[in-house]
């Protein structure tokens, strides 16, 4: 028998990887996607409503999406028009035939989604400003949440905006921090599992163009300006899908090869280091020179699941069979 498809809701800055990772979602029989509220970052907040209303009607869906945080919590608005074009798609020109968003806020579409479906996972593709405000309008969240999938963060590694900070925790610190410091069982995708061999290859790339159709021509062109940064930022050819190997492993969990849970800290103070996600991997934050900085953490959070590696030949596979 078959199970009956988990409740999702997706929040996003969407950009050329979040619309690809929504494809994968709103294709996928695992899933039932109950809403997708929208969050700046990436580009500007209508961009992103007008992105993730495109890409809707793209696949035929009937999800409703809903408009929230303009700005991060207490910083203006940067965004990463550099690496995914002017509009975000790659600046082909692309908008939705009929752009009808919802009237609530999706600050409050989180709350009442949850509050109508117990059990919810939530997957988080950009900023976290939507997040936190919905945590501090519904404290007991974390108890209708079973699951959050953050991609963000660079556990092991460099980041991709600062020598120690990933984009999504980078533009909204102060976001990221309260919802490291909230009840949320949280698991972190790092932007690092999105490099070398995870990256499509040309003959990925010949793969999805062969299939020839709308969802895979699509993912391909409004990733072209992203390819071309990529190659800029790191020096690897292809495309990075950062957005869609967290869907990925949302949605088939076991492409997760080894995860481990640790308390994580999300720095929000020092400009050097803004965004940077510490991970007590060797678990010491409970010693004594290092409890006073770390006694928030542990006092008010749950060890966050990281995800340090997975099954590439199992995701790309996923995706292919999203866009065929």
């Amino acid at each position: 028998m078959t199970p009956a498809p988990r409740k999702l809701l997706i929040d996003t800055d969407t950009a050329s990887d979040d619309a690809v990772a929504l494809i994968m979602a709103l294709r996928s029989p695992a899933v039932s996607v109950e809403a997708i509220t929208i969050v700046a970052g990436n580009v500007p907040l209508r961009q992103g409503v007008s992105n993730a209303l495109y890409t809707v009607e793209l696949c035929h869906a009937k999800v409703p999406v809903y408009a929230g945080a303009e700005v991060p919590l207490h910083r203006p608005l940067e965004v990463a028009d550099w690496f995914h074009g002017k509009d975000g798609l790659g600046d082909h020109g692309y908008r939705p035939a009929h752009p009808v968003e919802q009237k609530i806020d999706a600050i409050e579409a989180i709350v009442a989604t949850a509050r109508a479906n117990p059990g919810l996972e939530i997957v988080t593709l950009g900023p976290l400003t939507n997040l936190a405000l919905a945590l501090e309008r519904e404290p007991s969240l974390p108890e209708l949440v079973s699951r959050c999938v953050v991609m963000g963060g660079a556990p092991c590694c460099e980041g991709n905006v600062t020598p120690a900070a990933e984009f999504n925790l980078w533009v909204d610190p102060e976001a990221a921090r309260r919802v490291f410091l909230s009840k949320l069982k949280l698991e972190l995708v790092g932007w690092q599992l999105s490099r070398f061999d995870a990256v499509l290859s040309e003959n990925d790339i010949a793969e999805i163009a062969a299939l020839n159709t709308a969802l895979g021509n699509f993912s391909l062109e409004c990733n072209s300006t992203a390819k071309a940064a990529y190659f800029t930022q790191t020096g690897e050819h292809g495309i990075s899908l950062p957005d869609p190997i967290a869907m990925a492993l949302l949605l088939q969990p076991e492409l997760s090869l080894e995860a481990t849970d640790h308390y994580t800290q999300i720095e929000a103070r020092s400009e050097l280091t803004r965004g940077m996600s510490l991970v007590d991997r060797l678990n010491v934050s409970g010693d004594e020179r290092n409890a006073a900085m770390w006694a928030e953490t542990r006092e008010n959070a749950v060890p966050t699941k990281i995800h340090w590696a997975m099954d590439v030949p199992g995701w790309k596979q996923l995706l292919i069979e999203s866009l065929r």
